[in-house]
C-alpha cells in the first residue's frame, strides 16, 4: 500500500474531478448523465497493509511513495481505515514492540475488518513459525480480541479462522458473507452497500437468467439472484469459489449455482468449443439456461476480446469496472450492438486516481 494524500475537505470534490475525467472518456458514446456516490471521508477502508520498519527494538508503520521503495513514510494515524483497525494499529504495535518473538524479522502486517466489527491480522515474516511463536500470538489475539493469522515461506499458522464474517444490509434483507484472509472483497464497505442497492434499481424482477462472470465470494450474486429466475456465476479462484458456495448455502438461495472456471473459459463453454467437467454438476445443463442478462466484475485489464463477443449476444450487460481507461474501449466496442442506458460513478478508493463505474448496456433494436 503506497502513502496516501489524506484531505478530507477536499474528499468529494476530488472524487467528482476525477468522475469528470472517466465521463470525458466515455461521452463519444454518448451516455447518458451519470449518478454520483461519494464515500464518507474517513473510516472507509475495510483492508490495509503496511511494511513495518525495525529501528532497534522500535518498530513502525511505513508506506512507500509511488517509485520510492527505499523512502519510508511512517504512518503514526491512517484515518480512512475502519474504526475496528484504527483502534487496534497502536495497541498491536506496542504488543510487538515488547515481544522479542513476535518482533523477530516480522516484515509486513495486514488486517481485514468487516462492517459488523470482525478483525484478522496477518504477520508476515521472514522466518520459519513455531510454537513459541503460536503461544504469543495466541496472547496478542485475545489481548485485542481479534484473530491471527502467521505467514512466512511456505507456512501459514492460523489460531481461529482464515475468514472474518461479513453481514451487509440491501434492499431490506441481510446477507452474510465469509469474507477469506487474501481474498478479493470490496475495500470500501459504504460504497459497496451503495453499489449492490444501484445493481438492484437496474434489475426488475424477470423469469431469465442471470449470467455473471468474476462473481468472487459472491457479493453481488446473493442480492441479485432475487430478481432473475435462476443464477449461474463463475470465479477462477478457488479460495473465491469455496467462499461463495459458503455464502450461497448460509443465505439459504436456492437459485444460484457455481463454476469454478474463468470469463475465457465460460466463454468457450457458452460457444460450445469444449465441454468443462467443471460444469457437470449443474442442476440443469448449460443449454438450458434461459440467459438474458450477463454481470461482469473484471479486473483492471477489463474484458478480453472473446468475451466481449459473448458480452455482444446478451439482451442487457451490467458492467462493474475498476478502470475507465480500460471500460472505455471495452464499451466502444459494445457501442456496435448495446446503447447505455445508465451509468454512475462510485468513489471506492478516495484521494487516489481509482474510479470505480457501473454500466448498463441494452441491445439495440434490430
Amino acid at each position: 500500500m503506497q502513502k496516501l494524500d489524506y484531505q478530507p475537505d477536499q474528499c468529494e470534490s476530488l472524487f467528482r474531478q476525477k468522475a469528470a475525467g472517466a465521463f470525458d472518456l466515455l461521452r463519444s458514446l454518448c451516455p447518458p448523465t451519470p449518478q454520483h456516490h461519494a464515500s464518507i471521508a474517513s473510516g472507509y477502508r475495510l483492508r490495509a497493509e503496511f511494511r513495518i520498519w525495525h529501528d532497534g527494538n522500535d518498530l513502525h508503520y511505513v508506506m512507500f511513495p509511488p517509485g520510492e521503495p527505499r523512502n519510508p513514510h511512517v504512518i503514526d494515524e491512517f484515518p480512512i481505515a475502519a474504526p475496528r483497525i484504527t483502534n487496534a494499529m497502536t495497541p498491536l504495535r506496542e504488543r510487538l514492540q515488547r515481544s522479542t518473538e513476535l518482533r523477530r524479522k516480522l516484515f509486513q502486517v495486514e488486517f481485514l475488518s468487516t462492517l459488523s466489527g470482525e478483525l484478522l491480522i496477518t504477520l508476515i515474516y521472514h522466518r520459519p513459525l513455531d510454537d513459541t511463536w503460536r503461544a504469543n500470538a495466541q496472547a496478542l489475539s485475545e489481548s485485542l480480541s481479534c484473530k491471527i493469522i502467521g505467514r512466512s515461506r511456505k507456512q501459514k499458522l492460523v489460531l481461529d479462522t482464515d475468514w472474518v464474517e461479513e453481514v451487509i444490509e440491501v434492499g431490506g434483507r441481510e446477507y452474510r458473507y465469509r469474507q477469506p484472509e487474501q481474498c478479493f472483497t470490496q475495500p470500501n464497505g459504504f460504497i459497496n452497500q451503495k453499489m449492490m442497492t444501484w445493481l438492484l434499481e437496474q434489475c426488475a424482477t424477470t423469469n431469465h437468467d442471470l449470467l455473471e462472470l468474476y462473481c468472487g465470494i459472491g457479493n453481488f450474486t446473493l442480492p441479485l439472484s432475487h430478481q432473475f429466475r435462476n443464477v449461474l456465476a463463475t470465479e477462477l479462484s478457488k479460495a473465491g469459489t469455496a467462499a461463495a458456495r459458503w455464502n450461497v448455502e448460509t443465505n439459504r438461495t436456492t437459485n444460484i449455482e457455481l463454476a469454478r472456471l474463468s470469463a475465457e473459459e465460460m466463454t468457450a463453454a457458452m460457444a460450445g468449443e469444449r465441454p468443462f467437467r467443471r460444469l457437470a454438476d449443474l442442476k440443469q445443463p448449460l443449454g438450458q439456461y434461459q440467459f438474458d442478462t450477463l454481470l461482469v466484475d473484471p479486473p483492471r485489464a477489463g474484458l478480453d476480446e472473446a468475451t466481449l463477443r459473448l458480452a455482444s449476444t446478451f439482451k442487457r450487460v451490467l458492467y462493474i469496472s475498476c478502470s475507465p481507461e480500460t471500460l472505455s474501449p471495452n464499451l466502444a466496442t459494445l457501442s456496435a450492438t448495446h446503447d447505455i442506458q445508465s451509468l454512475a460513478f462510485f468513489d471506492q478508493f478516495p484521494y487516489t486516481h481509482h474510479l470505480e463505474s457501473g454500466v448498463v448496456l441494452t441491445r439495440k433494436a434490430t
